[in-house]
């Protein structure tokens, strides 16, 4: 085989700190933290837009949300940009999707949500295909259906990650050409909340089993909805861990796992409600610390890498890692510039939905402005950005108390604020201006959202 394969092992709304690898004392991952141990694990993972949608758009095209209109959820992928899945089928490649899509979709205009995804609408997968737009929408944590790629329901009543697991499986175990590498991207839906019935959704028993749970420090002392949903989101976390292991058992009896890039990540964290109404739009690290680790060919020796890195370095990496041309307009830096040593100190987000905002988090600093002139579901990006949050990472990890209208640290704000707009030029956006906080009310708004 000529080039490896590509198994993209992704969940939903997942935190770094759920599994053993980054610290967890219960037994949620093993088979990732076994993992680990051979491949490469990533400590500063951050998210590069904590939405599902903009997220997973970012990851097909490798270009920021805002500057392709998929700044939001409820926007489909637009037709017209080249994809991952594109230049791996024109590279040879057998490409495969399995779960939550989310890309379908555009609010007011097309409404595949609970509908068989069209063909043109999957981001040019086109040799393998069961998944659903919205999976939430057309199943709960036991239970549902996805969609094949002749549209014809695919019903299950098993736990819902193991049945995204055993489509993954019908791919990996079928029949298709085996002379040709495949890149096949598996998106759970899990751990992700259960939208209409308002709670995390574990498999049956996660109360009891993971109820002795060691509060993350962030969470601690805060309201949310922690409490009752936290055992049950451990043990949908766990489940993805089992499943994952499940495929890495297939990639062995099929004596691929040698010649595969594995990456097991998520598209952002969880906050429960501590934040904001919902689980994430936020930059604190709940919401946009994430679980990220390879292994394959170019990513072994059970490393740990410190250096901040992002969720959209991911396309870019993989295109490089398989000696695939990359795609026109791509953003994101290989990961190996990481493993190298030759990453710069700083990783940049793009914020909706609660509010139209904007972060920067490096090793040590977590910087964070909003455009309160602007709304967070219609407007992509603003001219005028007001300071939000400042949190030094080394003395508060946990982020409990914003420093950004502390006169001590004028000076940081005005290097960060550089920094800041550096960042959006190279993702495409204007230069803004950024003022200092004036309007204390915004904060208090955004964090209703």
């Amino acid at each position: 085989m000529d080039r490896q394969n590509v198994l993209f092992y992704f969940t939903d709304q997942q935190r770094w700190d759920t599994c053993g690898c980054y610290g967890q004392k219960l037994p949620v991952s093993p088979r990732l933290d076994a993992f680990a141990s051979d491949g490469v694990l990533f400590e500063q993972a951050i998210t590069c837009q904590p939405v599902c949608g903009p997220a997973r758009a970012a990851l097909q095209t490798g270009r920021w949300p805002a500057q392709i209109g998929c700044h939001v959820n409820g926007r489909e992928l637009p037709q017209d940009i080249p994809t991952l899945a594109k230049a791996f089928r024109e590279a040879g490649y057998v490409t495969g999707y399995c779960g939550k899509w989310h890309l379908a979709s555009t609010d007011g205009v097309a409404d595949f949500q609970r509908l068989p995804v069209s063909p043109e609408r999957r981001g040019e997968f086109s040799d393998f295909w069961i998944a659903s737009d919205v999976l939430e929408f057309t199943s709960h944590g036991y239970g549902g259906k996805m969609f094949c790629g002749d549209g014809t329901p695919y019903f299950f009543d098993s736990y819902r990650a193991d049945a995204v697991a055993d489509a993954a499986l019908a791919f990996l175990m079928g029949s298709r050409n085996r002379s040709r590498p495949f890149f096949l991207f598996v998106s759970q839906l899990e751990p992700h909340h259960q939208n209409d019935r308002g709670c995390f959704e574990g498999p049956i028993g996660s109360k009891k089993r993971l109820a002795g749970f060691e509060i993350p420090g962030d969470l601690q002392g805060t309201e949310g909805d922690w409490r009752e949903n936290y055992p049950d989101y451990l043990g949908a976390c766990n489940r993805c861990d089992w499943n994952f292991g499940r495929l890495l058992d297939a990639l062995t009896q099929t004596d691929e796992l040698d010649h595969t890039l594995v990456v097991y990540t998520s598209d952002h964290g969880c906050h429960f409600r501590t934040r904001n109404a919902e689980y994430k739009r936020s930059c604190h690290e709940g919401s946009v610390h994430i679980p990220m680790v390879l292994r394959g060919p170019g990513f072994r020796g059970g490393k740990r890498i410190a250096a901040p890195v992002s969720l959209i370095d991911l396309p870019i990496t993989l295109l490089d890692a398989c000696g695939i041309a990359r795609l026109p307009h791509m953003s994101g830096s290989p990961l190996t510039e990481a493993i190298a040593g030759r990453r710069e100190d700083v990783v940049y987000l793009q914020i909706s939905e609660s509010h139209l905002g904007r972060a920067i988090r490096t090793s040590r600093w977590k910087y964070g402005v909003g455009a309160p002139e602007n709304d967070g579901w219609r407007d992509a990006e603003a001219t005028e950005y007001m300071e939000c949050y400042l949190y030094d990472l080394v003395k508060g990890p946990c982020e409990k108390h914003n420093l950004i209208n502390d006169p001590a640290y004028t000076g940081i704000r005005s290097e960060l604020a550089k920094l800041m707009k550096e960042q959006m030029r190279k993702a495409g956006e204007a230069c803004p201006l950024i003022r200092p906080m004036e309007q204390e009310g915004f904060l208090e708004r955004i964090e209703r959202a």
